[in-house]
C-alpha cells in the first residue's frame, strides 16, 4: 500500500491538470486528492477549469492544424481542407472533418487570410453542430460571422442557420425563427430552401402554424429524393401540429408505401412512426403501439450512417425517439415484456448508428436476448433492474428468474439529468450533502422497486443514469453497496452473453503502468499499484515505463486472462471513437491506443480489464445505449467484464480499494463480491468514508466471473 499526504495528492491534481492545459482533455491517471479537507472543492474547481481547457478550443485547434499540416505528405490548399471538412462532416466523420477545418485554421492564420478564416470557423460550426456539441456550434459559427467573406452568403447565411439548429435542440424555438430569418435574409439561391425547412419546423416547434403553413406553400419540392421525402414528413408534421390527426395519419399511412431508393425503409420507419403519433391524437394507444411496432420491425434493415439532409431541414431526426414512443407506449398498454425487450433493441440500434461501419462490430456484441432467455440464465439471488429514461418519465423493470415488474416513476429526463448532476457535484466535492442526496436519490430511484437485501444486483442504465454509481445511493440509511453487490451493464443481451462465455480464468495478470511519454505525464503510484498487484498473481507480466506500449498492448490482448492499466485516459467528445488510453512512446513518437482501434482487437480470451485511470468510464451518452468509448470498445472487442472509473481518483483509496479487489478475486470470490469487499474495505475507513473515495468505480459486465478451477470451461 502506497499512502500520500493531502499535499503531495494535490500536487499530483496539479500535474493532471498541467497536462490538460498543455493541450488535450487530459483525464489524469489514478490520482486527484487524498484526505478530505475544505481544499476539497477547491481541487474539484480546478479540475472542471482543466477540462474546459480542452482540445477542442480556437488556439488549440490551430495548433493542432499546424502539426497535422506539417505531418501531410500531400499539401493541400487551406479551401481545400474546407472543402474536405465538409465532405467529411457529411459522412459523419467528425474527428476527421475537425482535422480537415484545423489545418484549414492553421493555414488562414499563416496567411492573414479573412476569407479563409470565415469558412474554417463556418466549417467547425458545421461539424460541432452536427456531432451535438451545441456550445462549441455556436461559439465558432460567432466567430465566422466576425471575419469579412468576400461572397457573404457563403458564410452569413450558414452560421446563422447553425445558431438557429443550436438554439432549435436547446427548445429556444422563438430564437430559433429569429436566427433562421437572418439566414434566409443572406442566404444563397441554392441554400435558401434549406433554411426555408428548418425555418417551417421552428415554427410548427414554436405553435405559429399560421406562419409555418405561408412558407411551407412558397416552398419548391426539391429534386433529390431524400429531400423530397423529408419535406413531405414536414408536410404531415403540420397537419399534425394544426390539429388536423385524420388527415395527417392518412398523409403518413401514403408515405408508407414511398419508395426512396436504398434507403426507402429508414424513410418508412418515419412514416410509421408518424402514423403511431397521429393515432394518439386521436386517443388511439393500441392502434399506435402498433404503429411503432410497424416502424420498428423494419429497423434491422435500415442503413446505419450519419443524414446529413436532415440537419440541413431541420428535422434532427433520431432513431431513439421512435424507441422511446413505442417503450411508453407498450408500457402504457400494459405489456412489460415488450417494453422491456424494445428498450433492450434500442441498445443495440445506438451501438450501430453510433459506429456507423467505422469500426468492425461483432454479430454477438449487436444482437439482443428476449426476455425468456435472460430469465432462464439469472439465479435465485440476481435481479436485473433496467432502466429506461423517457422525455415524460422513467420507466423501470426488476427482473428475477419467473417475474418482471414494471414501475413509472414520475421524474423528467431533463429534470433526471440535473439530480444526477448535482449529487455527482456534490461526491466530487466531497460535500456532506452527498449524504443527503444519497437517500433522496435511492428512496426515489430504488424506493419503489422492492429489492430484498442481499440480492445481486445488475444495473442497466439509461441516459443521464450512466454517469450515476448506484453503489453510492442510500436505501434505509444504508449505502446500497452494504446491501447488494452491484454490477453495471450497457445492456442485459451483452451482459448474459459475457457471463455465459467466460464462467472461469487462469490466474495470470498483464498490467501497464505509468507509459513513459514525458515528465509532465509521470505517474509515480502506478507504478506502486501495478507491482502491489503483481504480488497477488505470481503469473505475472508488467510492462513499466517506456515498455508499455501500444505495440506491447496488442499483442497482450490476444492471450492474456486479466490486464490492468494504469495510466492516462482521453475522452472525446465530439467522436468517442477517437477516445484514447495514453501509452508509452514509440520510435520517438506518441503512439496512443484510440476506443475504434480496441474494438478490432481479438480480445475474446481476455475476461477483465480494469482502467485505472481517472474517468475511464466517461465518453459521450449515445442515446438509448451505454456511455460510447471505452466501455463498448473493451466489451465489442470481446472482453468479459470492465473496470472502470467516474471521476477522478484517490491515490490512497485507489491502492486499498484494488488491492482487496484483487486479493478476494484471487481468492476465488466471483468479481462482483471482489468489488463489493474492495468498495467496503475504502468505506470502513473513517478517513475514506466519503463516497468520493469508495465509490468511482464501476464493474460492468460479466458479474460472474472467477479465477479457479475449470479455467476456459
Amino acid at each position: 500500500m502506497h499512502r500520500l499526504s493531502w499535499l503531495g495528492s494535490v500536487r499530483r491534481a496539479q500535474a493532471c491538470i498541467v497536462v490538460a492545459l498543455a493541450g488535450g482533455a487530459w483525464l489524469g491517471g489514478p490520482t486527484a486528492m487524498a484526505q478530505p479537507a475544505p481544499d476539497a472543492e477547491a481541487a474539484a474547481d480546478r479540475q472542471e477549469q482543466a477540462r474546459l481547457a480542452d482540445a477542442d478550443t480556437l488556439l488549440a485547434l490551430s495548433n493542432d492544424g499546424a502539426v497535422l499540416y506539417a505531418q501531410d505528405s500531400v499539401k493541400l490548399s487551406g479551401y481545400q481542407y474546407c472543402s474536405q471538412a465538409v465532405a467529411l462532416a457529411e459522412a459523419g466523420e467528425f474527428r476527421q472533418s475537425v482535422r480537415a477545418a484545423s489545418k484549414a485554421l492553421h493555414l488562414a492564420n499563416t496567411t492573414r487570410d479573412p476569407n479563409l478564416l470565415a469558412l474554417a470557423n463556418r466549417d467547425l460550426a458545421i461539424v460541432y453542430s452536427y456531432a451535438g456539441q451545441l456550445e462549441k456550434a455556436e461559439a465558432f459559427a460567432r466567430e465566422a460571422l466576425r471575419h469579412p467573406a468576400r461572397d457573404p452568403k457563403l458564410v452569413t447565411g450558414p452560421v446563422n442557420k447553425v445558431i438557429g439548429d443550436v438554439q432549435t435542440r436547446r427548445g429556444d424555438h422563438a430564437g430559433a425563427v429569429l436566427s433562421y430569418d437572418a439566414a434566409l435574409a443572406t442566404s444563397s439561391e441554392r441554400y435558401a430552401p434549406l433554411v426555408r425547412s428548418s425555418l417551417v419546423n421552428a415554427l410548427i416547434e414554436s405553435g405559429d402554424t399560421t406562419r409555418a403553413r405561408q412558407v411551407f406553400a412558397g416552398m419548391p419540392v426539391p429534386r433529390e429524393a431524400p429531400l423530397a421525402a423529408q419535406l413531405d414528413r414536414t408536410r404531415a408534421r403540420l397537419l399534425l401540429a394544426e390539429n388536423r390527426p385524420a388527415e395527417a395519419r392518412d398523409l403518413y399511412r401514403q408515405l408508407t408505401t414511398r419508395l426512396v431508393g436504398t434507403d426507402s425503409s429508414y424513410y418508412q420507419l418515419w412514416a410509421w412512426d408518424g402514423v403511431a403519433r397521429s393515432e394518439i391524437a386521436l386517443g388511439q394507444k393500441q392502434a399506435a403501439a402498433d404503429a411503432v411496432g410497424r416502424a420498428l420491425s423494419g429497423v434491422d434493415a435500415v442503413r446505419a450512417r450519419f443524414r446529413s439532409e436532415e440537419f440541413k431541414m431541420g428535422l434532427f431526426s433520431d432513431l431513439q425517439s421512435v424507441f422511446e414512443r413505442g417503450v411508453g407506449l407498450y408500457s402504457e398498454v400494459g405489456d412489460a415484456r415488450a417494453a422491456f425487450e424494445l428498450s433492450e433493441r434500442s441498445r443495440s440500434r445506438a451501438l450501430l448508428d453510433a459506429v456507423r461501419g467505422r469500426a468492425k462490430v461483432s454479430e454477438e456484441a449487436a444482437a439482443t436476448v428476449d426476455l425468456a432467455t435472460l430469465q432462464r440464465t439469472l439465479r435465485a439471488d440476481e435481479r436485473v433492474v433496467q432502466f429506461h429514461s423517457l422525455p415524460d418519465r422513467l420507466q423501470v423493470w426488476v427482473v428475477g428468474p419467473d417475474d418482471i415488474r414494471s414501475h413509472s416513476i414520475d421524474v423528467k429526463h431533463d429534470d433526471l439529468t440535473e439530480l444526477v448532476e448535482g449529487f455527482r457535484n456534490s461526491v466530487v466535492r466531497g460535500r456532506r450533502t452527498a449524504i443527503t442526496n444519497a437517500d433522496k436519490l435511492g428512496a426515489a430511484l430504488l424506493g419503489p422497486l422492492g429489492l430484498q437485501a442481499g440480492q445481486r444486483l445488475i444495473v442497466v442504465p439509461h441516459g443521464p443514469l450512466h454517469y450515476l454509481p448506484f453503489q453510492a445511493l442510500r436505501l434505509d440509511g444504508r449505502y446500497v453497496i452494504e446491501t447488494h453487490p452491484v454490477s453495471v451493464a450497457p445492456s442485459m443481451s451483452i451482459a448474459v452473453q459475457l457471463a455465459q462465455r467466460s464462467p472461469r480464468i487462469d490466474a495470470t495478470l498483464i498490467a501497464f503502468g505509468n507509459p513513459r511519454i514525458e515528465d509532465k505525464y509521470d505517474l509515480p503510484g502506478a507504478d506502486a499499484e501495478v507491482k502491489q498487484l503483481a504480488r497477488l498473481f505470481p503469473r505475472n507480466t508488467l510492462y513499466m515505463g517506456a515498455a508499455a506500449t501500444k505495440t506491447q498492448f496488442r499483442d497482450a490482448a490476444a492471450r492474456s486472462p486479466m490486464m490492468h492499466v494504469a495510466a492516462h485516459a482521453e475522452a472525446d467528445q465530439i467522436d468517442p471513437l477517437y477516445s484514447r488510453i495514453l501509452l508509452a512512446n514509440e520510435g520517438g513518437k506518441q503512439n496512443f491506443l484510440e476506443a475504434h482501434e480496441i474494438i478490432g482487437l481479438p480480445m475474446q480470451r481476455t475476461a477483465l480489464v480494469t482502467l485505472s485511470a481517472c474517468e475511464s468510464g466517461l465518453g459521450r451518452i449515445a442515446q438509448g445505449d451505454e456511455v460510447l468509448g471505452f466501455t463498448r470498445s473493451f466489451l465489442s472487442a470481446g472482453t468479459s467484464s470492465l473496470i472502470s472509473s467516474l471521476w477522478p481518483v484517490s491515490d490512497e483509496a485507489t491502492a486499498v480499494l484494488m488491492g482487496t479487489l484483487y486479493a478476494e478475486f484471487a481468492k476465488g470470490r466471483d468479481i462482483q463480491q471482489s468489488m463489493q469487499a474492495g468498495q467496503l474495505a475504502v468505506l470502513k475507513d473513517p478517513r475514506m468514508a466519503h463516497p468520493f473515495f469508495w465509490a468511482p468505480f464501476n464493474l460492468i459486465g460479466n458479474w460472474r466471473l472467477q479465477v479457479g478451477p475449470g479455467a476456459g470451461a
